[in-house]
């Protein structure tokens, strides 16, 4: 049943490669299980809720990527899409959260409209080689900046932005030591290599009462206090059209550069360096937003952290499978779930984000019309702490350079119309 659904040998894979990149998936991104909340929170929202309803969102985001697209991509309520729902929409313009999630329910279902007609198709194959090349730089070098964040390696400075935190404390060692030992096991090839690290830094934090054991199983929070609480007819004011669209741009562009730089990093891209099943997958994400939105959740996308499990070896939709269930398995092994500190995910992190970066390797650095916006693309991603920036000003920069370049017609009509609308969105928005 497995083959015939997942076509495992076709991908040349196995169930027990799958379950393994799925669980170590789960384990580098389970985090939002507990940030999202905590974001959430802030907006006054009920956090238990908001817990549960992030595990629901996450687990049926999984399995709609895994049973209907078959790649090993997971989803959960995106990170900057939750900061942008409290502290823009809720505590900087002075929304009700319930009319912020009715804006988050009416910006999925232009996601589902646009992924039919296959117009974020038509975005995401318009992006040239050499940007999606950048974007794939770019995610890794955020990946890291979070994964050194995490670790406590790097931290926020009034003086110079980022500064070197204490490289003494124990979880800079362990966060180093986790890296160092996936390093080892990739190079003496142990599959597993990502998921042993991940366990054996969260056991020995442990070990030394730097995480307390919690116990593993507890009753489920209560979904009733954000459950279709949203206000719809609040979102569809004109006022709320400018929301909707930043938050339909925001999981647009993530989502884009997320799915190819995994689907890259994996060999899934076809001789065009276009996704197949694109279609499939866009759904996936549309489908979930819309339903975290009822549950009681900020906008659905595909994570990065995908790339640990496709590091691992999965290749197709079982591992999704798998993930979505470790995602509904949370609801009640969540003091369990807990104890995995970030500095034990750091390494992992670390370790994909040096892998993306050696998408730069196959740029074209003869020809600096087409190098140039890629090293844009990327460098703007953690500069910005965006990825969705960092597109739009590859985009800009790309139009911009050939055009003075008199190399316009490397420039395809989409790639123009889109670099309008970001130049218009940045001098109108910001």
């Amino acid at each position: 049943m497995l083959q015939k659904q997942f076509k495992l040998r076709e991908h040349q894979t196995t169930v027990r490669t799958e379950v393994i990149a799925g669980i170590t998936t789960f384990l580098t991104m389970a985090y939002i299980i507990f940030v999202n909340p905590a974001i959430l929170g802030d907006a006054g929202m009920d956090k238990g809720a908001v817990f549960v309803a992030t595990c629901l969102t996450a687990a049926l985001g999984c399995f709609i990527m895994g049973l209907v697209a078959n790649y090993p991509i997971a989803m959960a309520p995106g990170m900057g899409l939750n900061a942008f729902f409290t502290y823009t929409v809720v505590l900087g313009m002075g929304h009700t959260w319930q009319v912020a999630l009715g804006c988050v329910f009416v910006s999925g279902v232009i996601f589902v409209l646009l992924s039919l007609f296959k117009v974020r198709e038509w975005v995401i194959n318009s992006i040239p080689l050499s940007l999606r090349q950048g974007i794939g730089a770019g995610i890794g070098l955020f990946l890291a900046l979070i994964a050194l964040q995490n670790a406590g390696v790097v931290v926020a400075s009034k003086s110079t932005m980022v500064t070197m935190g204490t490289l003494t404390s124990p979880e800079v060692w362990m966060a180093a030591g986790g890296f160092a030992l996936i390093i080892a096991l990739h190079h003496l090839k142990v599959r597993s290599g990502v998921l042993l690290s991940i366990l054996a830094v969260t056991a020995l934090a442990v070990a030394l009462d730097m995480e307390q054991y919690t116990g593993i199983v507890s009753t489920p929070p209560s979904l009733t206090p954000t459950f279709l609480e949203l206000d719809i007819m609040g979102a569809l004011q004109l006022s709320m059209l400018s929301v909707i669209f930043a938050f339909l741009y925001m999981d647009v562009f993530d989502t884009a550069g997320t799915l190819i730089a995994v689907a890259q990093r994996a060999d899934m891209l076809d001789a065009q360096g276009r996704l197949p099943r694109i279609k499939q997958a866009l759904l996936a994400d549309s489908t979930a937003t819309v339903a975290g939105a009822l549950f009681g959740t900020s906008s659905t996308t595909a994570y990065i952290e995908s790339g640990t499990g496709v590091e691992e070896g999965g290749r197709t939709g079982l591992t999704a499978i798998v993930t979505g269930v470790l995602f509904l398995l949370a609801l009640f092994f969540s003091p369990l779930a807990g104890m995995i500190p970030p500095f034990a995910t750091a390494g992992a992190l670390l370790y994909v984000a040096v892998l993306m970066m050696s998408g730069l390797k196959r740029l074209d650095w003869d020809d600096l019309t087409e190098a140039a916006p890629a090293v844009i693309t990327a460098i703007m991603m953690p500069l910005s702490f965006s990825i969705a920036n960092g597109i739009e000003l590859g985009f800009i920069t790309y139009a911009a350079i050939k055009i003075l370049s008199l190399r316009w017609r490397d420039i395809s009509p989409s790639v123009a119309v889109l670099a309008v609308l970001f130049a218009l969105k940045i001098i109108y928005y910001g």
